[in-house]
């Protein structure tokens, strides 16, 4: 049986992450452009393959001073690394709408294996005949595994940046015909 094809649907999906600041509060962000693909030909997308790829030039944490540091040299070096992406490998059904999405992520030319907490949370026909199919999926890295390293020692002790990375991501999905 062929797989479906779907792709992301950017104006109401969102790719966000989170960083222990100070070690005392979250600070996060985003990336603006993305593209994502998924194909599936199981109702419940148990065989799901997904692809996933960002422009690190569109990082977007509300202050453009840390954005740039994060495309600097420092973090992303996005004149040498543009990108980051995930391939999936394996996608499996834990319960109704509950799975383990597992991949490489590759960032700053480094790949690791990756393991995600995904939820699907339904299909829906749009106002305008689309199909769309909506998923939540979280997990957390280590930057410092991919060469993101900068930080700071705090004069009380402690860093600047915790070196987890919280993930979550929230995606509509678009079947194509």
């Amino acid at each position: 049986m062929s797989k479906t094809l779907w792709v992301i649907d950017p104006v109401h999906s969102e790719i966000t992450f989170k960083v222990r600041h100070m070690m005392i509060t979250n600070v996060g962000g985003c990336f603006d452009h993305f593209e994502a693909k998924m194909r599936s030909s199981a109702d419940d997308f148990s065989d799901a393959e997904m692809s996933f790829e960002a422009s690190i030039d569109s990082v977007n944490t509300r202050n453009e001073n840390r954005d740039t540091h994060l495309k600097s040299a420092d973090f992303f070096d996005a004149e040498n690394h543009p990108k980051l992406s995930f391939v999936s490998s394996k996608l499996t059904k834990k319960d109704q709408n509950q799975y383990t999405l597992e991949g490489d992520i590759t960032i700053r030319g480094v790949q690791k294996k990756i393991e995600l907490q995904a939820e699907y949370l339904g299909s829906v026909i749009d106002p305008w005949g689309q199909v769309k199919a909506g998923f939540e999926i979280e997990g957390s890295i280590d930057r410092t595994a991919f060469g993101l390293n900068w930080n700071t020692a705090l004069e009380e002790g402690g860093v600047a940046l915790s070196e987890s990375v919280m993930l979550k991501i929230t995606v509509q999905m678009i079947k194509q015909f």
